[in-house]
């Protein structure tokens, strides 16, 4: 495990994609590549098996292996996070018992999948028993009012009151809940609020974040840097513009506004790129002709960013 501290972890994240073979196992060999990469891009920490690494989908023989796999490969290099998701306290307890022998630094819990008499009360319930049992330091990922299960915003507040959180993954996209989580920092200094919405950098970095952390980060991980120098610089006009640059990659990358390819897109520009061997993945997102042209256009053309 590394040191943790707020000051050594602000910046750019990874919500990693998940690379596996044809038969669906793990590949290791592209996790070498992906660590590498990420390195290169000047990532400082990883999420592994969140929404974009897909680990709710993902047998835990293989979220374990790709755990183990990534901090062999780091070797204390970059920060590892893992999702621990689920819908009791009790099985969050579990994952994140797997997550701290398999060598994660942070344990992060987003909403429960399911969950029944989901009151405020039961809810602030859940967090807080996983929260204070964890043997790892916990992120608490946001996703608003878009999980199955909402975390009302009290009860939110209450969350990031708790000692053990050291970092938030803002997904929500709300003002209000952004609010929230600057409070919560100027209550807890020592509080990590990282962005998750890649197509909205500059508004939460000039608002206070301490750093980005995107789904799309093994490809756009180097230019949300270069967002992150301006926003610091004070220079909001070169910030927006490379937000748009971003926007316009990932766009073509993802299939357009629709998101049509998403988990395919991305998948088939990391092989490209020569990181991953398959574009395999359990979402079943389609790969259009028209993703796979804009996505060779986008190898050649954004290869500055690409390959820093």
């Amino acid at each position: 495990m590394i040191a943790l501290s707020r000051d050594k972890l602000a910046g750019v994240w990874s919500a990693t994609p998940t690379p596996f073979n044809d038969d669906m196992t793990l590949d290791e060999a592209s996790v070498e590549r992906m660590v590498e990469h990420h390195l290169r891009l000047g990532v400082k920490g990883l999420f592994l098996a969140g929404t974009c690494g897909e680990g709710a989908w993902m047998p835990d023989a293989t979220r374990r292996a790709l755990v183990r796999a990534t901090a062999k490969a780091s070797a204390g290099r970059l920060a590892i996070a893992v999702q621990v998701t689920d819908n009791s306290s009790a099985r969050i307890l579990d994952n994140i018992g797997m997550a701290a022998e398999d060598g994660a630094d942070v344990a992060v819990i987003a909403p429960p999948y399911f969950l029944l008499n989901a009151t405020p009360d039961n809810i602030l319930a859940l967090y807080q028993e996983a929260i204070r049992g964890s043997h790892l330091p916990v992120g608490v990922y946001d996703r608003g009012k878009l999980g199955a299960v909402v975390v009302p915003d009290e009860v939110l507040a209450n969350i990031y009151a708790e000692d053990n959180v050291v970092l938030v993954k803002d997904s929500s996209s709300d003002d209000g809940r952004r609010e929230i989580a600057l409070e919560a920092r100027r209550k807890r200094p020592e509080l990590l609020l990282l962005n998750g919405n890649e197509f909205k950098c500059v508004d939460y970095l000039a608002a206070g974040y301490d750093g980005l952390l995107l789904g799309g980060g093994i490809f756009n991980g180097y230019l949300a840097g270069l967002i992150m120098q301006a926003v610091k610089s004070g220079d909001l006009t070169t910030a927006n513009a490379l937000q748009e640059r971003m926007n316009t990659i990932m766009y073509a990358v993802f299939g357009g506004e629709s998101i049509t390819c998403w988990l395919a897109g991305q998948k088939r520009l990391l092989v490209e790129m020569g990181i991953f061997s398959t574009w395999r993945h359990f979402l079943r997102y389609p790969l259009t002709p028209e993703c796979e042209q804009d996505i060779k256009r986008i190898v050649k053309e954004e290869a500055d960013v690409l390959f820093p």
